[in-house]
């Protein structure tokens, strides 16, 4: 500062004295500013975040020149939706409880995606206020017609099913228009050539359910201007395929009118290991719907499940054409680490969809979801800045004045609880009383484990000053299931490092140490995923960590333990009585 005044002084003249004083207090007052920005507290700092994957099974399958990588979107992006608007894609998918709601990506070559923002990101559209992690938003679906978008979704347990628009898919959506009398979840909405649009919806049967998972694809008329349902629903679809045969949560339909005939595919035998992706075709809107004869034209649930790198869970699939006229599909599936035990919840992939006698295929017999495969032929789009695939490591130094669109919250926020600060370019979050099992909106802001073997680590600036005062990171899958890695006092008022472990709605502080920080210094923390169990660790450079917890169990963060359809979001989190 002082050889800046200098310069400034000498370059000004002597005129120039006289504003010197006001110049000095200025600088002055912005360094005290500064100062206390800097200043460490019970409200924690984090001047980085660094995630690291590195998967085995994208080291042995790397694709070439021409080809790509599968999952297209790794990690919690489910229930994948998409659409084409002239030679631009996008894709939304679930986002339940988590806020903002309904991440909304882009693409030009159907290979790299960049999500560009989310559907419902104001307080004012959504409110998950004491929903369960798995509640919320299912399943949304995309289309676009006549220079409008239009998402579709369910808030389950919030207000059921409604309806968004925007014009411009990088800007801002409406608030939500609600559909009461459309029960179930799963809606989506389709445009037919002769002006007439129709919104499809999966729900419960006419009659008492014959079977435990005994639901129909229901279909309405809808009137787009005065934005409202016409006449009365229709079942279309009773059961699924075969309703002898007993099939299970017939869901996400999607219609399309193809050479004149209306092809619907949906989601059959539930989201779990029996699920599958089925097709249907009739000669009007309502039907009849025959079904193929050899659906399901998607899953894995036939496949030995010890077979290398396997992908399960496949379906939940939507179609989209290319201005090249080519045919592919998005739809989820997962990526177990043993058994059917995986953290990375359920993942976005992409493949070719061909045709034959009017009917769509995916794949056949023994075919597995392959790792990697030949490109879309649409032109090649350089690689996303924060990568969705393979394997990465990229660090959030939290120099911008906005939070990336991949951080996410538990629930609904109802205050401003954090700070970006780009003068001292770390994140300030405000330790509130408000825990991860709470069902609130407690001080967490995390990311989404995109592999099995990952590597999370941050530069925490932080001091508790009262019993019950804790920050640091957290490995969160629902509030019944966690670990919380953090800085805290012990009942001596000894400032530890511990680590609490919360299984089945039971908490319980796993490993603890005490530890010595001077001043200002900073701690360090890090997560180490390794498939079914996790390393904790921290250090007071980075350069030399202590292990704080070798193997814990990771299959607690799994949902095969934990129940429900999401990931583990990975983050930093502060609490305070």
């Amino acid at each position: 500062m002082k050889a800046q005044l200098n310069h400034w002084f000498t370059s000004t003249g002597k005129k120039s004295l006289t504003i010197i004083p006001v110049i000095l207090l200025v600088l002055i007052c912005a360094c005290d500013r500064d100062a206390e920005d800097l200043k460490v507290s019970a409200d924690p700092q984090f001047s980085w975040f660094t995630y690291e994957g590195n998967d085995t099974v994208f080291e042995e399958f790397v694709p070439g020149e021409n080809e790509y990588q599968n999952p297209i979107i790794a990690g919690f992006y489910p229930d994948p939706s998409i659409v084409r608007a002239g030679e631009d894609y996008f894709t939304v998918h679930s986002s339940f409880s988590f806020y903002p709601g309904i991440p909304l990506f882009h693409s030009k070559d159907l290979v790299n995606w960049t999500q560009i923002g989310h559907v419902l990101d104001r307080p004012s559209q959504i409110n998950f206020d004491g929903l369960e992690i798995s509640h919320g938003v299912f399943a949304p679906t995309i289309n676009y017609h006549d220079g409008t978008f239009y998402v579709l979704s369910t808030i389950v347990y919030g207000g059921g099913n409604f309806l968004v628009t925007t014009d411009d898919p990088w800007g801002s959506w409406s608030d939500p228009v609600w559909l009461p009398e459309a029960d179930g979840i799963d809606p989506s909405i389709f445009f037919d050539d002769d002006g007439k649009v129709y919104i499809l919806h999966n729900g419960p049967p006419h009659r008492e359910p014959l079977y435990d998972g005994h639901r129909a694809i229901w279909m309405w008329e809808y009137d787009p201007v005065d934005e409202k349902l016409l006449g009365e629903e229709t079942i279309i679809v009773d059961g699924g395929v075969d309703i002898t045969q007993e099939p299970i949560w017939i869901e996400a339909p999607h219609l399309m009118k193809i050479d004149g005939e209306y092809i619907l595919i949906a989601a059959e035998g539930g989201t779990g290991p029996n699920h599958s992706q089925v097709v249907f075709r009739a000669e009007a809107p309502f039907g009849p719907y025959i079904p193929y004869e050899n659906n399901p034209i998607l899953t894995q649930r036939h496949l030995d499940p010890d077979r290398p790198y396997p992908v399960g869970y496949t379906g939940h699939a939507d179609f989209v054409e290319t201005q090249n006229g080519e045919w592919w599909t998005v739809f989820l599936g997962v990526r177990p680490y043993e058994g059917n035990y995986f953290n990375t919840g359920r993942e976005t992939f992409l493949l070719p969809v061909r045709w034959e006698d009017g009917w769509p295929i995916i794949l056949e017999g023994e075919q597995t979801v392959p790792y990697i495969h030949t490109k879309p032929n649409l032109p090649e789009q350089p690689s996303p800045p924060i990568p969705t695939t393979g394997n990465f490591k990229y660090t959030d130094d939290f120099s911008n004045n906005d939070l990336a669109p991949y951080w996410t919250f538990i629930r609904t926020p109802d205050e401003q609880w954090y700070e970006l600060s780009d003068r001292t370019n770390r994140l300030r979050i405000k330790a509130r009383p408000y825990r991860l099992s709470d069902r609130m909106q407690p001080s967490f802001i995390g990311r989404r484990q995109q592999h099995a073997h990952a590597m999370v680590s941050t530069k925490m600036y932080y001091r508790p000053e009262e019993s019950g005062d804790a920050a640091g990171l957290a490995a969160f899958q629902n509030d019944d299931f966690y670990y919380f890695l953090c800085a805290t006092l012990d009942e001596d008022n000894n400032t530890v490092i511990q680590l609490e472990e919360r299984v089945h709605g039971d908490s319980r502080v796993i490993a603890s140490e005490q530890i010595d920080l001077s001043d200002d210094a900073p701690l360090f923390l890090q997560l180490e995923a390794r498939g079914n169990y996790y390393n904790f660790y921290y250090s007071y450079d980075s350069d030399e960590w202590i292990m704080l917890k070798e193997h814990a169990d990771g299959t607690i963060l799994s949902t095969q333990v934990a129940g429900g359809f999401v990931g583990t979001i990975i983050g930093m989190y502060a609490y305070s009585d």
